[in-house]
């Protein structure tokens, strides 16, 4: 049960990757070690400025000029501004809707309709297709009581007697430490603010200083837009409570104020500051909200965030800054890549992007590789043990009502949020996903047997944290019964980079065993050929309903087969194992080359080459699953569908293409859609635009350099599948491939010259790419020996033990 701002088993291991790594040549190490406070992440930009986001003026838009902080829960976005400065903030679990709400009814029919799928399936077997619209009315239904995420309120400090337009104004967010800083001069003093998210104490954390006493003066207040909030405060603390409207979600949040030097007094709701040398505050927050179905309520919150802001309060700035940095570095700092960047200290960010010149110059390599590791910023600050997983938008929204709710869709959206988490070596991130999978069966189940009238779990196109699990009526988005496999893979692949069997026995394996046996209730004969396939299904977001189409029937055979398989590494259930071979047997395999080439979307030959729909979800198989190999015809046939829809798109529909060129081994074509992200579909603050905001083509674009650089979905670890010409040179660290393993890799000309993999398991090692084509010499660094291997087929065998690390070159 997570209950609030709780942080329950958390996993604070470091894995891989060393702690000082090269980043354009400065070592992050240390620049994170100089640190002090009030001055630290000032000190991280000198010495990294590759790893740092800098402005020379503050905010005056949410959405693409506030730089966001976090710590998975909690999340902030700081403006920045002199005479006024606001902090908009968050806490993950305050929604509307769901229990409490007017007629929330998990998005499970409000009348029995017996017959209703049977009835569309007869139609699309009778004609072959049928409009959404047709389909929406007979199984949709509007949505009641689905809610929203909430913006929890800002905090404002207004600083008296502050000029307009002080001298050295600098706004920034350091990513090295995951600090955002505000530093500017007047009247003769150098002022200066920090503001991080603390994962070990779980509260947000500011400081305001000067370097001459006796000058920092402010008031600091709340302001929130939920009716019924109660403010007050005494004794530095400002103390905000209520209840939602909506729902009656209990909420609450608690400032504490501290001073070094000068005065502190409360003002009404206020706390006022006056003549201190510093002062800092720490702010909590949390709600009654339990994932636990069907209430999904439990403690009131007031224990929880009482005792966050007391512990932080009683450990001082310093000490909480150091947990802070040491948390988050230790993490961070697995990966760096170094494509021979160079950020230039004196050209802030924004004017970076808007001077991108698709990735000819040193200048244009570094946003690109600032880009990459700010996607791992933002999951480390979206995503963490304890609290829900990112959402649409991580953990920022500003609004009562945001976009499309800031909701979990999952016919890709929330998917995407942790395709980086494992080849970057974030796999912690990956808890609060697998917890939210996890808590979604019981709902799931129930709309199972009242929808479907069938076993096991399912979750439709969008859900919420109160277990919607069913449908509404927006006509080309209310239908994708597959979500519940998609994100079963999730599960698999946690297995696959880890090797874990206690985690696949007691987690992964009783999510997909319950998804396969859902989808083997409802698999429906095709009367055209006499294979199961999906009826009805919906090829998000595109054309109209079909029996079978590609998508629907690359994802549930990939269930089969990771169920399968999870049962015969666990020894687990014949009975099952031997039903999944027969279905997997008969289903169609989703994977057709129509009249031009193309791999088709649909069973029938219904592509137009002439359709440039953002969504390309018939490459499912290409990416993320692994059906599609390099070098197939299938493979050949998905570029064709790939160059035909073309490089537009929105945000996340650019960064998927990233992921499918890299796939396909083009890595100039993958490098041409991150220039098209950069440039088309990225604020001057770094988050991705769908538009408008929607962190998702950050998370993917993350993926896809991972992927140019390294994969190993086909049981091999393959180094540099799709290298780009304009990063000749360059290094990776840290990176992770399926089996356990670490991999460093470094390249100049073009060509690899040296890779060291890091065994977490005792077993063979296949490696392939052009480092180890013909033949090469591998040191166990461990234990000294040398060893030559010849390759067959481009590929070589290794045979690891587990701790030691293998130094490649070239034979």
């Amino acid at each position: 049960m997570r209950q609030g701002i709780t942080r329950r088993n958390a996993i604070r291991t470091a894995m891989g990757g060393a702690a000082a790594m090269a980043v354009g040549g400065v070592s992050v190490a240390s620049a994170t070690a100089t640190g002090s406070a009030g001055g630290g992440a000032a000190v991280a930009a000198e010495l990294s400025p590759e790893l740092t986001l800098w402005y020379d003026e503050p905010a005056n838009e949410w959405e693409s000029e506030t730089l966001p902080i976090g710590n998975g829960a909690l999340g902030a976005a700081i403006y920045g501004g002199v005479a006024a400065e606001r902090l908009q903030f968050n806490e993950k679990t305050l929604w509307t809707g769901g229990p409490g709400s007017p007629g929330y009814d998990f998005g499970n029919w409000r009348e029995p309709r017996p017959g209703a799928i049977a009835d569309v399936q007869g139609q699309l077997d009778a004609n072959g297709g049928a409009t959404p619209e047709e389909v929406a009315a007979r199984l949709g239904q509007g949505k009641t009581g689905f809610g929203a995420y909430q913006t929890f309120g800002e905090l404002t400090l207004d600083f008296p007697d502050t000029p307009e337009n002080p001298e050295g104004y600098r706004r920034e967010l350091s990513i090295a430490e995951a600090v955002s800083s505000v530093g500017y001069t007047a009247g003769g003093a150098r002022h200066t603010r920090e503001y991080f998210a603390s994962y070990p104490a779980g509260v947000i954390v500011g400081r305001i200083a000067a370097d001459q006493g006796g000058q920092v003066s402010f008031t600091l207040s709340y302001e929130g837009p939920h009716q019924g909030a109660q403010v007050s405060a005494a004794d530095g603390r400002i103390t905000v409570r209520g209840a939602l409207q909506d729902n009656g979600l209990v909420y609450e949040a608690q400032v504490q104020v501290l001073t070094e030097g000068g005065s502190r007094g409360e003002d009404g709701n206020s706390v006022t500051v006056s003549g201190a040398d510093a002062a800092w505050f720490v702010l909590s927050a949390g709600t009654d909200y339990a994932d636990s179905y069907p209430e999904y309520r439990g403690d009131d919150p007031h224990s929880a965030v009482t005792s966050a802001v007391d512990a932080a309060a009683g450990q001082g700035y310093q000490q909480l800054r150091d947990a802070h940095v040491a948390d988050y570095t230790a993490l961070f700092d697995r990966v760096a890549l170094d494509i021979g960047q160079r950020m230039p200290t004196d050209v802030p960010t924004d004017a970076v992007l808007a001077g991108y010149g698709g990735g000819g110059s040193a200048q244009d390599r570094a946003l690109e590789a600032l880009f990459f590791a700010y996607g791992r910023y933002l999951l480390i600050a979206s995503s963490r043990p304890g609290s829900l997983p990112a959402n649409l938008q991580g953990v920022w929204n500003e609004s009562t009502a945001p976009p499309w709710s800031a909701d979990y869709h999952v016919n890709i959206n929330l998917q995407m949020n942790y395709w980086p988490a494992h080849v970057t070596n974030l796999f912690e991130t990956t808890g609060p996903l697998h917890e939210f999978i996890d808590a979604l069966r019981a709902p799931g189940r129930e709309s199972a047997r009242q929808i479907f009238e069938s076993r096991g779990w399912v979750v439709g196109n969008e859900t919420n944290p109160y277990g919607f699990t069913g449908v509404h009526d927006w006509a080309t988005s209310f239908w994708f019964p597959e979500a519940g496999a998609w994100l079963s893979r999730h599960l698999w692949d946690h297995y696959r980079f880890t090797q874990d069997t206690g985690f696949l026995g007691a987690t992964a394996y009783p999510i997909l065993k319950e998804v396969s046996e859902f989808w083997l209730d409802n698999l429906h004969t095709d009367p055209r050929d006499g294979l199961l396939v999906v009826s009805p299904s919906y090829s998000p977001e595109h054309g109209d309903f079909t029996a079978g189409a590609a998508m629907s029937q690359q994802i549930v055979r990939e269930a089969f087969t990771s169920t399968l398989a999870a049962a015969e590494v666990l020894d687990a259930d014949p009975e099952l194992r031997q039903q999944l071979a027969t279905a997997l047997e008969g289903s169609d395999p989703g994977l057709r080359i129509g009249s031009w080439g193309q791999l088709q979307e649909w069973k029938e030959d219904l592509d137009d080459p002439n359709n440039d729909h953002r969504h390309v979800s018939h490459l499912y198989a290409l990416h993320p699953g692994n059906q599609i190999t390099p070098g197939s015809p299938e493979a050949a046939a998905a570029e064709v569908s790939l160059n035909a829809r073309g490089d537009g798109g929105t945000g996340w529909s650019k960064a998927w293409k990233i992921n499918f060129w890299a796939r396909l081994g083009d890595g100039d074509h993958a490098h041409t859609m991150l220039a098209e992200q950069l440039r088309q579909s990225t604020l001057p603050n770094l988050w991705d635009t769908h538009p408008p905001f929607q962190i998702d083509g950050n998370f993917g674009a993350t993926s896809g350099v991972a992927e140019m650089l390294l994969q190993s979905h086909h049981g091999e670890v393959e180094l540099l599948p799709a290298l780009p010409g304009s990063w000749p040179d360059g290094s990776v660290t840290g990176l992770r491939a399926v089996g356990d393993v670490t991999v460093d890799i470094s390249w100049a000309d073009g060509q690899p010259t040296t890779a060291l993999l890091t065994a977490g398991r005792d077993g063979v090692l296949r490696v392939r790419g052009d480092l180890v084509a013909g033949g090469c010499s591998v040191t166990d660094r461990t234990d000294g020996g040398v060893t030559t291997l010849a390759a067959s087929d481009g590929v070589v065998e290794l045979r690891a033990r587990a701790g030691h690390s293998y130094e490649i070159t070239a034979g």
